[in-house]
C-alpha cells in the first residue's frame, strides 16, 4: 500500500495530483498551457497525463473521469490554466459523455484569497469560471443543506464581514485540521489549514493582497493509518504572509514542519524577502522570520521547485538566490533541492509515499544535494 504525489512539468506553474493510500484522488492546481493541447510542440501533455493517471485509477459508476477534490491556492493563471477545456463545470447530471471532461467531485476553494486576487489585477477567464462554479455550489448547499459529488465545496477559511457564517459545516477555519474528502472521513489523509489569515485593519489587508493571499495547507499523507510524509504547500504566498504565518507559529513551530516542501511562487525571491533580487541582488537581505516560516525542514526533506529550470541570472521566478537559501536550509536535515524542470523527458516529478516514508520515483532526475545524500531508488528520510 502506497501513496503519491505527482509534480507536473509546467515551467513557472503549478500542478501535483495527490493519490492517497486509500485511492482518493486531490488535484492542487493546474496549469494545461494551450501549447500542451498541440501535440506539434514540445510542451509536454500534462493533460494527457493526468487523464492517463486518472484512467489508470478508475472511472466512478456512470463512466466519469474524476478528482475527489481539487484545491486552488491562488487564482493566478498558472495556477487554473486549462480549467474550462478540460473539466466539466455546471451540474454533474449536465456531464457529457462526448465531451468526456473531468468531473470535479468537491471543490476546495477560498473567497477571500479571490477577492485580495482581484483588487490588484483582473482575474483569467479560467479564474473567473472556477469562482462562478464555486458561488453554484455555494448557492446549492444554501438551497438544499446538503451536497452530493459534483455539487460539493470546502471553503478555505472564513470570508470577511460573515460572508460564510450561515454556511459553517462546510468552511474549514484557519488552524483547523480536517480529514474529510467529498463527503467522508479519510483515514490515509489530515490537513491543517495555515492561510489565508484575515487581516487586523485596512493596511495590513491591503499589505496581504500585494502579497499573493494563497491558501496554505501543511498535509500528512498517512500507509496503513500512520503518517509517512508531511507536505507544506503554499501557492504563491509572498514574504510578508510568511513573516506573519512565522509570528503567529513560531511557538508551535510544528505545525510548519514539513518532509516535502513545493517552494513557493515557483521558487520565488519574493517568498522570502522584501528586497528585490534584479535591483539589489547580493545585498538583498532575506526576511528572517519568512525564511524561518519555510525553513522548518525534517530530516532529509525534500524541496521542490515548480518552475522553469533555476539558473545562476537575474531572474524571478525562479531565483538562484531563492535556491541557494533553500538549499542552506536543508544543510542541516540532509536534504534534496529538486526542480520539476531539470532532467530528461517530460514525465512529472513523482514521489512514492510507503512504509518507509517518501522516495522520488522518477530516473534520470537532476538534484541539488545540501550534504552528500543519494536518490532514486532510497527513501528520504522523514522525522
Amino acid at each position: 500500500m502506497t501513496a503519491k504525489t505527482m509534480h507536473f512539468r509546467v515551467d513557472n506553474g503549478d500542478m501535483m495530483l495527490i493519490v492517497l493510500d486509500s485511492g482518493k484522488r486531490i488535484l492542487v492546481d493546474i496549469d494545461i498551457r494551450a501549447d500542451a493541447d498541440d501535440e506539434d510542440t514540445d510542451t509536454p501533455d500534462v493533460a494527457g497525463q493526468l487523464r492517463k493517471e486518472l484512467e489508470d485509477l478508475g472511472r466512478d459508476s456512470k463512466g466519469r473521469l474524476y478528482v475527489d477534490a481539487f484545491l486552488l491556492t491562488h487564482p493566478d493563471q498558472d495556477h487554473i490554466r486549462g480549467l474550462k477545456n478540460h473539466f466539466h463545470l455546471g451540474p454533474p447530471e449536465d456531464w457529457s459523455k462526448v465531451a468526456d471532461k473531468i468531473v470535479i467531485r468537491e471543490q476546495w476553494s477560498s473567497p477571500i484569497v479571490f477577492r485580495r486576487a482581484s483588487k490588484n489585477h483582473t482575474l483569467c477567464d479560467d479564474a473567473c469560471d472556477w469562482s462562478a462554479e464555486a458561488r453554484r455550489r455555494v448557492k446549492k448547499f444554501r438551497e438544499e443543506g446538503t451536497q452530493a459529488d459534483g455539487n460539493r465545496i470546502l471553503i478555505m477559511g472564513e470570508d470577511v464581514n460573515g460572508k460564510t457564517d450561515d454556511i459553517g459545516s462546510i468552511v474549514i477555519k484557519v488552524d483547523a485540521l480536517f480529514s474529510t474528502i467529498a463527503g467522508s472521513t479519510d483515514n490515509s489523509f489530515e490537513a491543517r489549514l495555515l492561510a489565508p489569515l484575515k487581516a487586523d485593519d485596512e493596511a495590513e489587508e491591503e499589505l496581504i493582497s500585494k502579497n499573493d493571499s494563497s491558501v496554505i495547507l501543511r498535509i500528512d499523507l498517512k500507509v496503513s493509518n500512520v503518517v509517512k510524509a508531511r507536505y507544506l504547500i503554499g501557492g504563491d504566498a509572498g514574504v510578508a504572509i510568511w513573516e506573519r504565518l512565522w509570528n503567529r507559529n513560531k511557538n508551535r513551530a510544528e505545525r510548519l514542519e514539513y518532509d516535502v516542501l513545493v517552494a513557493p511562487h515557483h521558487c520565488s525571491w519574493r517568498s522570502l524577502s522584501f528586497d528585490s533580487w534584479s535591483d539589489k541582488g547580493e545585498k538583498a537581505k532575506v526576511n528572517e522570520a519568512a525564511r524561518s516560516a519555510l525553513g522548518q525542514a525534517r530530516d532529509g526533506a525534500l524541496i521542490i521547485s515548480s518552475s522553469k529550470p533555476v539558473k545562476d541570472d537575474k531572474d524571478d521566478p525562479p531565483c538562484i538566490r531563492a535556491k541557494r537559501e533553500y538549499l542552506d536550509i536543508l544543510d542541516g536535515p540532509n536534504g534534496e533541492f529538486k526542480c520539476v524542470a531539470d532532467g530528461s523527458g517530460d514525465k512529472p516529478l513523482v514521489i512514492e509515499i510507503s512504509s518507509a516514508g517518501p522516495r522520488v520515483k522518477r530516473t534520470a532526475f537532476a538534484v541539488s544535494v545540501a550534504a552528500g545524500t543519494g536518490i532514486g531508488s532510497q527513501p528520504l528520510a522523514h522525522g
